[in-house]
């Protein structure tokens, strides 16, 4: 198995993978962890400052919460205010003097307080006038909501309540508060009731800081107040589902541990995605970095590794031209790096072999070729000599005299030769018929049966589909011959040749059998050896002349057998595609 190695990979792969891990996977990873760091980084910086938000909320309401239990916290704890509201009063006007003599002190001291609306005092006691902040306690006041929502607690801290307002909706604050501070046998039941002022939660809860939802909510969970447009928090109690929202949110929550709000709790809930807002800027700002860090390392580097590449290929390309004799010199701008040094170099050397290949190479050629033009006018010379016409008229005249003389076998012979030397002597045409190469196989073995009378004897089978069938001029008469000389004419005996040429479909079935002396295993492994030999043809020429012929004709695209036994004989198949 051959192991790797980096010398086999090409330059342009070599640069490549250069590129690769020295700058665009450096470059890549480099953005993407500063991309989490600063994502990360970002998003937590968000996180905190909408959590502040919530938390300076929280304490905005808590800071007003605290100015109105203050102000309860000192009402609970004036004994004139007591003495006030359950004096029984004897006339109007005594309660209007002890009216004004109080209740002016209070207003002045309420009024500093900017979250407090107003204050309310409710009583039972029948000789005070209801009027001025004074409310009478009765059957409507025990059916309200306020009074019931604060029934439980209020004699022991203040209650934060909603109640109906001036809308007829549930959109007023109160602080409710038991007076009972002081109790005499005599004492009438007293409740402080503080307003809280109607915008007071709009101000604080409206943070155009904070991207979401604020949600005040209860002991129980129930929302109180809500800047969600879609919860109509006035029209009652509704519970608090964040689950219910269709994108995926994140919540902040500040909770007070307070006696009088008791798990009471502001929660902000905003959409993640505003949270990511930030980040995306922050992701497009490191991918424009990023692109910029890569594009212009990338077209430096795409330049400078092209110019290498092509300078290194072009000359690779000359010198594969050198291979071919071609000794092309490369006409390049000269550079003075290492390559346009060596640019230089080769351009020397194909200047140097091309001089030395005219000045020695070419000579000699030259006078190689005046030598075979002068054998070849020597052979054509010879050939002149010796006129085919002239052969041929000689044993046409010879045929003529052995006819007039009754010698029909003798004229019949010398009509086989004469079309054999025709045929020799013309090679103008590779492809011959079945039909003409059957002829002058049967003028060969009319020759040679004349020659050795009834010791050789003949058959030849054709198919009448055969005849018309294309294939090598004399590819079969060379084997045949060797069948005759070879084969039959070394044996005391008789001798026949066998001869089959069949049609299959598009095949051409070619066998030649006779019944001579046959191989030697050691002559017939060389006879094999020599096919596969292409420079050393040997002592089987005809063979070896033929299997070249169809190797050149054919390819791989027919087959050739030779079976052969000592003292039985031999059998050449050829199986070759039938051409029409």
């Amino acid at each position: 198995m051959k192991l790797f190695t980096f010398n086999n990979i090409g330059l342009r792969h070599k640069l490549l993978i250069i590129y690769i891990f020295s700058v665009f996977i450096p470059i890549t990873l480099t953005h993407i962890l500063f991309y989490q760091v600063t994502s990360t980084n970002v998003k937590t910086q968000k996180e905190n400052d909408l959590a502040l938000s919530v938390e300076r909320m929280s304490d905005n309401f808590l800071v007003a919460i605290d100015d109105a239990v203050g102000i309860s916290s000192m009402l609970y704890t004036d004994y004139e205010l007591y003495t006030f509201l359950d004096t029984s009063y004897d006339s109007t006007t005594q309660f209007i003097h002890a009216y004004h003599d109080y209740y002016d002190k209070i207003s002045k001291e309420v009024s500093l307080y900017s979250p407090v609306h107003s204050i309310n005092l409710y009583t039972d006691n029948e000789t005070v006038i209801y009027a001025g902040g004074i409310k009478q306690i009765d059957g409507p006041v025990r059916d309200s909501q306020w009074y019931k929502d604060s029934e439980l607690n209020r004699n022991s801290y203040p209650i934060l309540t909603r109640r109906i307002g001036e809308s007829g909706l549930l959109d007023s604050f109160s602080l409710i508060r038991e007076m009972d501070n002081y109790t005499t046998i005599d004492s009438n039941q007293k409740i402080l009731e503080i307003r809280l002022d109607r915008d007071l939660m709009y101000n604080i809860f409206s943070d155009v800081t904070f991207p979401g939802d604020i949600y005040l909510l209860d002991g129980e969970g129930f929302i109180e107040y809500t800047t969600n447009p879609d919860v109509n928090w006035s029209e009652g109690h509704y519970k608090f589902a964040p689950e219910e929202g269709t994108d995926e949110t994140i919540a902040f929550e500040e909770a007070f541990n307070l006696q009088y709000l008791n798990n009471w709790r502001v929660v902000g809930v905003a959409e993640e995605h505003v949270l990511l807002e930030e980040v995306e800027n922050s992701r497009n700002f490191i991918f424009y970095l990023a692109l910029i860090n890569l594009i212009f390392p990338s077209l430096i580097i795409i330049y400078i590794t092209s110019s290498l590449h092509h300078r290194i290929f072009l000359i690779l390309k000359h010198m594969r031209k050198v291979e071919d004799q071609n000794f092309e010199l490369i006409n390049e701008v000269k550079h003075g790096d290492e390559i346009g040094e060596l640019t230089k170099a080769f351009n020397r050397m194909a200047f140097k072999i091309k001089k030395l290949i005219n000045d020695v190479y070419v000579a000699d050629i030259q006078k190689k070729s005046l030598e075979l033009k002068r054998k070849q006018a020597q052979l054509s010379a010879l050939q002149s000599q010796i006129n085919p016409h002239f052969l041929f008229n000689v044993l046409e005249t010879i045929r003529m005299r052995s006819l007039l003389k009754k010698e029909d076998e003798t004229a019949n012979i010398i009509h086989n030769i004469a079309s054999m030397l025709r045929k020799s002597f013309i090679w103008g045409r590779d492809w011959v018929k079945v039909e003409e190469e059957i002829y002058l196989i049967k003028c060969f073995l009319e020759i040679q049966h004349y020659r050795f009378d009834d010791k050789m004897s003949y058959q030849i089978d054709v198919d009448p589909d055969a005849y018309d069938c294309l294939l090598p001029n004399m590819s079969l008469i060379p084997f045949v011959e060797n069948a005759s000389i070879h084969g039959i004419e070394p044996i005391k005996g008789k001798g026949t040749i066998y001869i089959s040429i069949k049609s299959n479909q598009d095949q051409l079935i070619c066998e030649i059998t006779d019944t001579g002396q046959g191989m030697e295993k050691e002559e017939y492994k060389e006879l094999m050896h020599s096919l596969e030999e292409t420079e050393n043809i040997g002592d089987h020429v005809g063979i070896k002349n033929v299997y070249c012929r169809l190797k050149l004709h054919y390819g791989d695209n027919f087959k050739f057998t030779i079976a052969s036994t000592k003292g039985v004989g031999t059998t050449i198949s050829l199986i070759l595609p039938c051409e029409r």
